[in-house]
């Protein structure tokens, strides 16, 4: 399948357009939590280009909207000793969450939350579903705006059993439903499988996000006494040992319902497989769900997983991706 490129570069005061042709490939990489989408690519300069660090990017390829953001870093080096080439890397909007600040609010879902904090920061937003979870109050003290929207995703998933995956659509800060990130046409779903995979690396493990004892505590100032809840799964505690979710609760929270809904959500194995090389898809970014048939030997995966990674890369008619995927129950 023939790949068409349409890359556009405009100058920093906005009244030129450059379309050079990128040496060598493009990359596209996104991440599911708290990175922004990243665009990496080579163009040999000239008299002509006049772009610097703020200049915007786009890309499209296919006519698919795939990028827009900002140069960030520009690396030059001489090529065939005359000829400049540069390095550029232009990041989408998520790039000014990395700014850090104190933030305090009360009575806000993690959707109104994201649309307050773009509007403190002139960012442009798209379609913010409802997280329908309503944080009773929160204090966020010099810390990254990143992490502010992931701890109200995080008491979203946590309360309500529902994930949510924010990312830039184009130049719009997009937050949707994981059950909205499917992808497929119609009731046809993208399938990753061994033909469409040329190499993977499975793992599956204890060690990291699975907890099979989870222990809340509140300090009750109306009994001056500290309330502690707790959810186990003894047969699992057996298999692994003690493995302890600690946390305190804020005022407002259901200290038995967030301890059962935790314990549901992280006694498990997590299970992760990476595949390199994959048929190249626009649709896959990082948020994305994908239907995966692969026979690892001692197991098969046949069920839809979640992309934590992706990496597409763009060169002359070829198009692959690089996946990291997360199956079973999707942990944050």
């Amino acid at each position: 399948m023939k790949v068409e490129i349409e890359l556009l570069i405009g100058n920093e005061k906005g009244t030129k357009v450059y379309r050079p042709a990128a040496e060598e490939e493009i990359e596209w990489s996104t991440e599911r939590r708290s990175t922004p989408g990243k665009l990496s690519f080579k163009v040999l300069s000239d008299k002509k280009l006049d772009i610097s660090e703020g200049s915007p990017v786009r890309l499209k390829v296919n006519g698919d909207k795939i990028f827009f953001g900002f140069i960030f870093k520009q690396q030059r080096s001489k090529k065939e000793g005359k000829v400049w080439e540069v390095a550029v890397t232009a990041y989408d909007q998520l790039r000014y969450l990395k700014n850090k600040d104190t933030k305090v609010y009360e009575n806000k879902t993690a959707d109104q939350f994201v649309k307050m904090v773009a509007d403190d920061y002139q960012l442009c937003t798209g379609k913010l579903e409802n997280t329908k979870y309503v944080i009773p109050s929160r204090v966020e003290e010099n810390t990254s705006l990143f992490e502010m929207i992931e701890n109200a995703l995080d008491l979203t998933l946590q309360n309500k059993k529902e994930m949510y995956v924010l990312y830039d659509d184009f130049g719009k800060l997009t937050l949707k439903n994981i059950s909205n990130m499917y992808v497929r046409k119609k009731e046809k779903y993208l399938l990753i499988d061994a033909d469409t995979g040329e190499n993977f690396d499975y793992v599956s493990s204890v060690d990291d996000n699975t907890y099979n004892r989870i222990k809340l505590a509140y300090d009750n100032e109306s009994s001056g006494k500290r309330d502690i809840y707790i959810a186990q799964d003894s047969s699992n505690m057996n298999r692994w040992g003690i493995l302890q979710y600690f946390d305190t609760l804020q005022k407002g929270e259901n200290g038995k319902a967030k301890a059962d809904a935790l314990l549901k959500l992280y006694n498990q194995k997590t299970r992760n497989l990476s595949i390199s090389k994959a048929a190249g898809d626009n649709r896959v970014r990082a948020g994305s769900l994908v239907l995966v048939n692969i026979n690892l030997g001692d197991k098969k995966v046949k069920n839809f997983m979640l992309v934590e990674k992706c990496k597409h890369i763009y060169k002359g008619n070829e198009h692959w991706m690089d996946l990291t995927l997360r199956g079973g129950e999707f942990i944050a």
